[in-house]
């Protein structure tokens, strides 16, 4: 709900660095909580697309590239633009499993290890952009490794059909 009501600004509005407002291709870019925004070298946004639909990237194909291309333009023009970083100095990425299902993106500082950022769960979103191009159902057909804690539900299930 929290996403929702910042898309709907009904929280956070004044927090917003950046909106696309297109309900099929656009996106709102707020800092992520866990960056106090005092200094750059922890710089942490996220960008949360209009479309509800898009739950991970799982759901991406070849049809969201317009999205995407946005998303990954816009967000490093707009954090050039109030931060003064360079997109080459931005790692950005989507995370599988993500942490809520509704699609979203993260821009971190390049030099900031931000938790989540590792191979293992972190999908660089140009890399994303030019799978789907190759293939429009890259994601749905590709398998993809991520971790899981001991304690959570999933890691259970796998436990429970002696995957683990």
């Amino acid at each position: 709900q929290w996403v929702y009501n910042i898309l709907e600004k009904k929280a956070e509005a004044d927090r917003i660095v950046h909106e696309n407002p297109d309900p099929s291709n656009g996106f709102v870019l707020v800092p992520d909580l866990k960056w106090n925004q005092n200094q750059l070298d922890d710089l942490y946004l996220i960008a949360l697309v209009h479309r509800r639909e898009i739950k991970s990237l799982r759901d991406l194909t070849a049809e969201h590239l317009p999205l995407l291309r946005n998303v990954l333009q816009e967000g490093k023009e707009a954090i050039a633009k109030r931060f003064g970083v360079p997109g080459s100095q931005l790692r950005i990425y989507l995370h599988y499993q993500p942490s809520y299902q509704h699609l979203h993106v993260h821009f971190t500082a390049l030099g900031y290890d931000a938790p989540g950022s590792s191979v293992e769960r972190a999908h660089l979103l140009a890399d994303v952009i030019d799978n789907l191009a190759m293939d429009s159902t890259y994601y749905q057909k590709r398998a993809l490794t991520f971790p899981l804690r001991a304690d959570e539900p999933l890691f259970k299930k796998f436990q429970e059909a002696g995957k683990v």
